[in-house]
C-alpha cells in the first residue's frame, strides 16, 4: 500500500513533560517553521477496516470527519494538552474528548487515584462512599442542585430529566431551542444541532411522531419566541444549553436567561439548564453561577467524571424526591455511580477548585480565540466568535451569531478546508463548524502561540 503523506509547515514549540499542575508549565518556543510530513498510513488502514465493522467506521457520528473531508486520524494515546495518533504524529488538542479533559489528558493525580480505586474493583452495583463524596461536591458547587442522581452519560441524564419534569408538573409539553442538543433520546431529536446538523439531518429516521409531538422549538436568545410557546401554562419545562456548544459556541445574553427565569416562574414551568458541556467548565458552579441565573433542574456530565463515562441530573429537593425509590418516577442504571467514575470526578473537581484554575483557563482561551479571529480578519476572511473560560468557538461568517439560524450562515466548506489544513499543521480541532472547542489546565501560552502561528499560515492560504 502507498503511504498517505501530507507535507506542511509547522510552527513547533519545545515541550516539557506533562505535569499535574498548570501554573509552572512554561516552555521556550522554538518558533521556527520546519518542513515535516504527516503520515497517515496506519490511521487509513485502521479506519478502512473499521468501516466494515461499525456503521461509518465510528462509535459516534461526528468522529467520521464527514463535514470536514478526508479521513479521521486514529488515536493511540493522549497526555496533557496533546494527542498522538497511530502513525506517531503529535497534535495540540482542542477537543479534549469533547470536554471532559479539563485538567489535561491522563492527568497524573487523576490516574493515581484511579489506580488505587481499581484495586478495589471496577463496578459494585451497590452503594459506595464515593458517591456521597462526589454528590456533596456537586451540591456545594451548583446553585440549583439540592439532590443529585448519577447516570452513565449526558444523554441518559437528559432522558431521566425529561421524565422527571413531566412527572413533577403533570404536563407533557417540552420547549427546547433550535440547535441545542440534549442527547439522542427520541424526544429531543428535533432541530438538535451538533452531529445532526453536521450530517445535514433535520431530525432522525426511526423517531416516531408520537415521541416528538409534545416537543416544540423556540429561537435561542429570542424571549418572545418562548413567550408564545408557554403562554397557555401547559409546558412542563423550558430546556436549554445555557451556553450553546452544539451549534458552535453561542453565548446567551444575561437578559435572555433572566427573562426565561421570570417567564417560567409566571407560567409554572420548570427551567432546565443542560450543563453537560458548561458544568464545571465555564465556572466551578457552571453557567448558572457565571450568569447568576438559577434553574430548577440541571443536567451534567463530561467534567464530573474526569474522563470516564458519567452523567447526572439534579435540582430542587422537592423535584428530585419524585425519583425512585424516593418517589414514583422510575429511572435506574447498572453502572450508575460507578466507583471509577466517582473517583475520577472527585479528583478532577479537587484540582479545579485550586486557586488560579479558572483564571488560567480564561487567560489561555481568550488569547487563543482573539489570536485566531485577528489572524482571520487580517487575511480578509469574515469570522466571528468568542470564549468563556475554557470553552470557545468561531464561525466563518461576519456575524454576530446569536442563534442556530445565524450559525447556519457560516461557510462550512471553508471551515472544512481550514480544519484539514490546521490538522496538517499539528492542531486538532473539533471536526465540525457546529461544535465548540475546549482548552485545559495543561495548555500553555506556547501551545497558543503555535496554534495562532498555524492559523495565520492557513488563513493566508484559504
Amino acid at each position: 500500500m502507498m503511504q498517505n503523506v501530507v507535507s506542511f509547515g509547522l510552527c513547533a514549540a519545545a515541550l516539557l513533560a506533562p505535569t499535574s499542575g498548570f501554573a509552572t508549565r512554561r516552555v521556550t518556543p522554538t518558533a521556527v517553521a520546519e518542513s515535516v510530513r504527516l503520515t497517515t498510513t496506519k490511521s487509513s488502514e485502521i479506519f478502512s477496516e473499521a468501516k466494515t465493522l461499525m456503521p461509518g467506521g465510528v462509535s459516534s457520528p461526528v468522529r467520521a470527519f464527514k463535514s470536514v473531508g478526508g479521513e479521521p486520524i486514529v488515536f493511540d494515546k493522549v497526555k496533557g494538552a496533546y494527542c498522538y495518533d497511530v502513525d506517531g504524529n503529535k497534535f495540540i488538542d482542542y477537543v479534549g474528548t469533547w470536554g471532559p479533559a479539563i485538567c489535561g489528558h491522563a492527568n497524573d493525580e487523576v490516574n493515581d487515584a484511579l489506580r488505587e480505586a481499581l484495586e478495589k474493583g471496577t463496578s459494585f452495583g451497590a452503594p459506595s462512599a464515593n458517591e456521597n463524596v462526589l454528590a456533596k461536591m456537586v451540591i456545594d458547587a451548583v446553585p440549583s442542585v439540592e439532590m443529585v442522581r448519577f447516570t452513565n452519560s449526558g444523554t441518559e441524564a437528559c432522558m431521566g430529566m425529561l421524565r422527571l419534569v413531566r412527572a413533577f408538573t403533570g404536563r407533557e409539553k417540552i420547549v427546547k431551542f433550535e440547535g441545542c442538543y440534549h442527547g439522542h433520546a427520541d424526544g429531543f431529536l428535533v432541530k438538535a444541532g451538533s452531529g445532526v446538523a453536521t450530517l445535514g439531518l433535520p431530525d432522525s429516521p426511526g423517531v416516531p411522531g408520537a415521541a416528538t409531538k409534545d416537543t416544540v422549538c423556540a429561537t435561542y436568545n429570542d424571549l418572545a419566541s418562548v413567550e408564545e410557546l408557554v403562554k397557555d401554562k401547559d409546558a412542563a419545562a423550558v430546556i436549554l444549553e445555557p451556553v450553546v456548544g452544539n451549534s458552535g459556541f453561542i453565548p446567551p445574553t444575561k437578559e435572555f436567561l433572566e427573562g426565561l427565569r421570570k417567564l417560567c416562574d409566571e407560567t409554572g414551568t420548570l427551567l432546565v439548564f443542560d450543563e453537560v458541556m458548561t458544568g464545571f467548565r465555564i465556572a466551578y458552579g457552571g453557567a448558572q453561577e457565571y450568569f447568576g441565573v438559577t434553574p430548577d433542574v440541571t443536567t451534567m456530565g463530561k467534567v464530573i467524571g474526569g474522563g470516564l463515562p458519567v452523567g447526572a441530573y439534579g435540582g430542587r429537593k422537592d423535584i428530585m424526591e419524585m425519583v425512585a425509590p424516593a418517589g414514583p418516577m422510575y429511572q435506574a442504571g447498572t453502572l450508575s455511580g460507578n466507583p471509577l467514575a466517582m473517583t475520577a470526578g472527585i479528583k478532577t473537581l479537587e484540582i479545579l477548585k485550586r486557586e488560579g484554575s479558572y483564571e488560567h483557563l480564561e487567560k489561555i482561551t481568550s488569547r487563543l480565540i482573539n489570536g485566531i479571529l485577528e489572524a482571520g480578519r487580517e487575511a480578509g476572511h469574515d469570522v466571528c466568535g468568542g470564549s468563556i473560560s475554557g470553552m470557545f468557538g468561531f464561525f466563518f461568517t461576519k456575524g454576530p451569531v446569536s442563534c442556530f439560524a445565524d450559525a447556519a450562515q457560516s461557510d462550512t466548506e471553508k471551515f472544512g478546508r481550514w480544519h484539514r489544513m490546521m490538522l496538517e499543521r499539528g492542531v486538532y480541532l473539533a471536526p465540525s463548524q457546529y461544535e465548540a472547542g475546549f482548552t485545559s489546565l495543561a495548555h500553555t501560552e506556547e501551545d497558543v502561540d503555535a496554534t495562532i502561528a498555524a492559523a495565520k499560515e492557513v488563513f493566508a492560504l484559504l
